[in-house]
């Protein structure tokens, strides 16, 4: 019985190094490696053995995907976890305890999100944990090294100096929730300004493929020296490697982390 409740404790943790594809993401994004991989062929090869060589590049895709989604995830839990620091410290200055408090913050957090959101089962995860009598500081330590999220870390870190040395829990929340506010604002500011370039780049990086296919179909005689022949298919591989070392640079310039 036992280890039946340890077993559904344990898959109550969210783990944030790994990401499960859902049947849909699986179908979305091995269309997209697919068709990418197609269009490559097509503007740059035409040619059939070439397009069957492509065929484990969707493999690296969906690693680069999830890599992506499992960073994504971590910015969402960050901006969630603001709002719950919020009710929380709503809670805690209304004069609950800080284990009523988590209660009380859980239930404001199941009107703001949905019941399968990361911060809202985590949140679930450590009432479930207080009931068996868990310290509330360790199961905070414990999201912030499962998590990786600094802010999360720094917030778990002062919460479980100032719970073990009876320091002032209100101010404490409070000013963190104030630090962590601003914090994430500006951030939300730089990831908008960002957008705009990440647009620019994105166009630009357009750009030579949209010229090769207007080429293509106005011109389809202009490029065919350089399909089906040995030459033709060398030249265009540097191309395709400038291209895209070119497209990785960019996106290197503007994916700033914040």
């Amino acid at each position: 019985m036992t280890q039946q409740v340890r077993q559904k404790e344990e898959s109550m943790k969210q783990n944030y190094d790994e990401y499960h594809f859902t049947k849909r993401e699986i179908l979305k994004y091995l269309s997209q490696s697919f068709f990418l991989c197609g269009m490559v062929n097509y503007l740059f090869y035409k040619n059939v053995w070439v397009f069957l060589l492509m065929i484990p590049l969707p493999v690296f895709y969906m690693k680069w995907k999830k890599k992506q989604l499992m960073r994504e995830r971590r910015k969402k839990l960050n901006y969630q976890f603001k709002d719950a620091l919020n009710a929380l410290s709503v809670a805690v200055q209304a004069g609950y305890s800080i284990e009523n408090a988590v209660s009380a913050c859980t239930r404001d957090l199941e009107r703001l999100y949905d019941r399968n959101t990361d911060i809202l089962e985590e949140f679930h995860y450590i009432e479930s944990q207080q009931s068996v009598s868990v310290p509330v500081e360790e199961l905070f330590l414990d999201l912030g090294e499962r998590s990786k999220v600094e802010d999360i870390e720094n917030f778990a870190s002062v919460f479980y100096t100032a719970k073990r040395t009876g320091g002032d829990l209100d101010k404490v929340i409070q000013k963190v929730t104030r630090m962590l506010g601003d914090k994430i604002d500006v951030k939300k500011e730089i990831e908008t300004t960002l957008a705009a370039k990440k647009s620019e780049q994105f166009i630009m990086s357009m750009m030579p493929a949209g010229i090769i296919l207007y080429l293509q179909i106005t011109s389809p005689g202009f490029l065919s020296v350089l399909y089906g022949n040995p030459f033709g298919i060398c030249a265009m591989t540097v191309c395709v490697a400038i291209y895209g070392a070119a497209y990785w640079m960019g996106r290197k310039i503007v994916d700033i982390e914040v």
